[in-house]
């Protein structure tokens, strides 16, 4: 990891980051509240009613929008910047979704004569008739899982539970973005008519499953695993030279199903395992600073000639090795043990 490396920092684009995202919570909740009735809701709607809706639809909008990022940013590396501050954007879903459940307790349950949050669990329990499903349980969940994700969002749950089980933790954001539009579906839709509020459910849904489908035919594509044939390894076309970006890196899809990401840097090309130690991260959306392939995510360094954090940290990744063909670059698709040295492709002047 880098020598520089902090567990919790506010960098300036972080803060950006973020006053953007509070602005644009705040700007949307304002514009749905003064706009809203006669658009999208009945005119007839009350304010509460209006403002549980305002915060609900923000909190579906916000829900959109981060499963969005991550298959926009492997199409498009432009989206990057939106990817390595997504967490901060998880934790805004969650309190947009708390104060959306927290204004349905206050109009609905308030005059129950049980506890409001007992009563929100027994006020239908028909679960096997589609017009009364007691379609709170679902939103609920999700508001578990949306908590859950937020919490454990710090470097802390990272390395307490360890890289895989944190991931797979936060993969469940999937089962709430279902749970969440079961529970428009369920409840919503069968009480409001609007085609602007099918359209949009229905929108969402398109958007997320089509970025998630065309991600990954883009990195299952057929020319970047072109074998070739070689008695010492299995070598496979890597990169054309004068396609590398100085100082950054490419993505290399091999046909074991792993990634390597691919280093130009002082004159010579490396190539290390993509997966960053720490969270997974994909290093070759990352830099080269300092010397050191730099993950986008937490700032983990690894030098590109062993997959070795510098001293005196000990992380290490895999290594491959590299063969030039004229203007083209092979890489062996067996990794190397993880901080095995590999002595990098040297590039003629010009190259």
């Amino acid at each position: 990891m880098s020598v520089q490396y902090r567990p919790v920092t506010w960098t300036r684009n972080k803060l950006i980051y973020d006053l953007v995202l509070a602005l644009g919570i705040s700007a949307f909740v304002i514009v749905f509240l003064r706009y809203a009735p006669g658009w999208l809701e009945s005119p007839r709607i009350s304010g509460p009613q209006l403002r549980m809706r305002a915060f609900g639809t923000c909190a579906f909008i916000l829900l959109t929008i981060v499963l969005a990022i991550g298959p926009l940013a492997r199409l498009d590396r432009r989206f990057l910047p939106l990817l390595y501050n997504r967490r901060h954007f998880g934790v805004a879903i969650f309190f947009v979704a708390l104060a959306h459940a927290l204004t349905v307790l206050g109009w609905y349950q308030a005059f129950s004569p049980t506890d409001r949050y007992v009563a929100l669990f027994v006020a239908s329990s028909n679960i096997a008739s589609w017009h009364a499903f007691p379609f709170e349980y679902l939103g609920m969940f999700a508001l578990a899982v949306l908590f859950t994700l937020a919490a454990t969002s710090h470097d802390f749950w990272l390395n307490f539970l360890g890289a895989p089980l944190w991931k797979a933790i936060h993969m469940s954001v999937y089962a709430a973005y279902a749970a969440v539009i079961a529970h428009v579906c369920l409840g919503l839709l069968q009480a409001e008519h609007s085609p602007w509020l099918l359209g949009l459910t229905a929108a969402s849904v398109l958007l997320v499953c089509g970025l998630h489908l065309a991600a990954a035919l883009k990195e299952n594509g057929p020319a970047e695993t072109e074998t070739v044939a070689s008695d010492d390894g299995h070598w496979v076309h890597a990169a054309n030279i004068h396609e590398l970006p100085d100082e950054g890196g490419v993505t290399v899809f091999l046909p074991t199903g792993e990634k390597a990401a691919l280093f130009r840097y002082d004159g010579k090309v490396s190539a290390l395992s993509n997966a960053c130690a720490h969270q997974n991260g994909p290093l070759a959306e990352g830099r080269i600073i300092d010397g050191c392939v730099t993950c986008p995510w937490h700032g983990y360094q690894y030098r590109p000639e062993d997959g070795c954090s510098p001293a005196p940290f000990t992380e290490k990744v895999a290594t491959y090795r590299l063969r030039r063909e004229g203007d083209r670059l092979l890489i062996d698709a067996n990794a190397l043990p993880p901080g095995t040295p590999v002595p990098p492709i040297v590039l003629e002047t010009g190259a």
